[in-house]
């Protein structure tokens, strides 16, 4: 069976992501330069050389997560000569990089994508003020059981499962005082742990729902092509090539629950074995096996990934 390429989102971002891949391949150069120009902004520089706090503000991450994944997958394309019409059988990305997954299967322009990654960090950071809103993981806990906890500790208020990563990790989201009382609840039924994360916004929940609608107006006004290969999309879990559908689905995504646990299992089911992650960090790599038995995934987000994935094609 082909293999799967995904895509990482928020978080796994750091000062110097990328510059191997720059350093070392034209096409990978053409990509940050092309974002830089899209965004009107020395993205590049600041992913290179920092400050972190600077990076990790979603309105930059998010578009220089893409930006790195699409420098790897250019360089893959030509180095190696991958060809994902031919070579995959399906893209994912997990939330932001759903995007990134899009731009590498040519359904979305490269600069189309960055410029709807900035509108969609900006406006998930302003639909909710600071402070007034939290994600919380919740480690030990199948998705299920982690549901009924944020469902419980709602009272009223927002608080709904945001992220199911497989292998009992499980993200919640919402009003922060919902969030914060589902913490000890989580503890009673039995989580390993449950944690406040560090993040500037409740993404994935219905406090979501005026960036849905500032995304709905900034798709509405790109060309979003069928991709070379289908997407499994993060709130259906299932395989995608309609423009229309996939445009449907990106606007759903922004306050919809991220199934890749699902979206890994269904891909496994399908047959797939080898899951490449294109781009930074190793979290999806990392969660393969946790999710399919038989799975293998393998990081490629630097130079000497890329190297090695030529290597390995002889």
């Amino acid at each position: 069976m082909k293999p799967a390429f995904t895509f990482p989102g928020q978080g796994s971002q750091a000062v110097g992501m990328g510059k191997s891949l720059a350093d070392n391949f034209a096409a990978a150069r053409e990509v940050f330069a092309e974002v830089d120009d899209a965004l009107g902004q020395h993205l590049s520089q600041l992913m290179w050389e920092g400050p972190l706090d600077e990076l990790t503000l979603t309105a930059n991450a998010q578009p220089a997560l893409m930006a790195v994944s699409m420098a790897a997958i250019r360089a893959l394309e030509t180095e190696a000569g991958l060809d994902l019409a031919k070579e995959a059988a399906f893209v994912a990305g997990h939330s932001l990089g759903e995007y990134s997954a899009l731009a590498a299967a040519r359904s979305l322009t490269l600069a189309d994508t960055a410029r709807l990654l900035r509108i969609r960090g900006d406006a998930m950071q302003k639909a909710v003020p600071v402070g007034h809103g939290a994600m919380a993981a919740l480690i030990g806990l199948e998705f299920d059981a982690a549901d009924a906890v944020a469902r419980e500790a709602a009272q009223g208020e927002v608080c709904s499962a945001a992220n199911d990563n497989g292998g009992g990790q499980v993200v919640i989201s919402g009003a922060r005082a919902a969030v914060e009382r589902a913490l000890p609840i989580a503890q009673e039924r039995g989580a390993k742990r449950a944690m406040l994360l560090p993040v500037s916004a409740p993404f994935h929940c219905a406090l979501m729902q005026p960036a849905a609608e500032a995304m709905a107006e900034a798709l509405a006004q790109v060309t979003i092509s069928a991709p070379l290969a289908p997407l499994v999309a993060n709130v259906t879990a299932q395989a995608e090539t309609d423009p229309d559908a996939i445009r449907a689905n990106l606007v759903k995504q922004v306050t919809g629950t991220v199934r890749w646990r699902e979206c890994v299992a269904w891909m496994a089911d399908q047959g797939v074995e080898t899951f490449y992650e294109v781009g930074a960090g190793k979290v999806l790599t990392g969660l393969v096996k946790r999710i399919a038995s038989n799975g293998k995934g393998v990081a490629v987000g630097s130079a000497d990934d890329v190297k090695a994935f030529v290597a390995a094609r002889g």
